[in-house]
C-alpha cells in the first residue's frame, strides 16, 4: 500500500464510492467491546475545534453538529483491497472512502480493533480530525499490519 505523509496527509480525500451507515447502526467485529468501551472513554473533548455531542453508546464518540463520528470496532470496508492506498496521519494508516455531502470516511488499516472516523464536508481539511484522535487511537489499539 502506498503512504502519504505529512501535508499530502493533510489534504487526503481519496473518493472511492462508499456511503457511512446510521450513528449506532455499523457492522462490529466480535470481542471489540470491552476495548471500545476504553476507547470511547477515552476521548479528547474537542476534535477539529468541535465540542463532544452525546451520543447513546460505548463504541460511538461524536463532536460538532454536523457531527464527526468516531466509530470503534468496525468491520474491514468492503472497497479495502491489499493494493488501495493506505494514508498515514501521525502513525496511523488510514482508508479515505466518500461519505456523501462532500465528507469522507476513513477507517484504519492494520489496527485492532478498527476504528472508522466520519468527517464533514466543513471540516477542512478533514485529517484535522483524525491528528485530534491519533494518540487515543494509538492508545487504544494495536498494530497488526502497518502502512507500508
Amino acid at each position: 500500500m502506498r503512504r502519504a505523509r505529512g501535508p499530502a496527509a493533510l489534504a487526503v480525500v481519496a473518493v472511492l464510492g462508499a456511503c457511512s451507515g446510521g450513528l449506532y447502526d455499523f457492522p462490529t467485529e466480535g470481542g471489540t467491546a470491552a476495548t471500545c468501551r476504553t476507547l470511547v472513554g477515552s476521548v479528547p473533548d474537542t476534535v477539529a475545534d468541535q465540542v463532544t455531542t452525546p451520543v447513546d453508546s460505548e463504541r460511538v464518540a461524536a463532536w460538532g453538529d454536523p457531527r464527526i463520528v468516531l466509530r470503534c470496532g468496525v468491520t474491514r470496508p468492503d472497497a479495502l483491497e491489499p493494493t488501495s492506498r493506505c494514508d498515514e496521519v501521525d502513525g496511523i494508516g488510514w482508508f479515505a472512502e466518500d461519505a456523501g455531502d462532500g465528507g469522507h470516511l476513513f477507517t484504519t488499516i492494520g489496527r485492532t480493533p478498527a476504528v472508522s472516523v466520519e468527517v464533514p464536508a466543513d471540516v477542512d481539511p478533514p485529517a484535522t480530525a483524525l491528528l485530534d484522535l491519533a494518540d487515543v487511537v494509538r492508545d487504544h489499539t494495536e498494530v497488526t499490519d502497518p502502512c507500508q
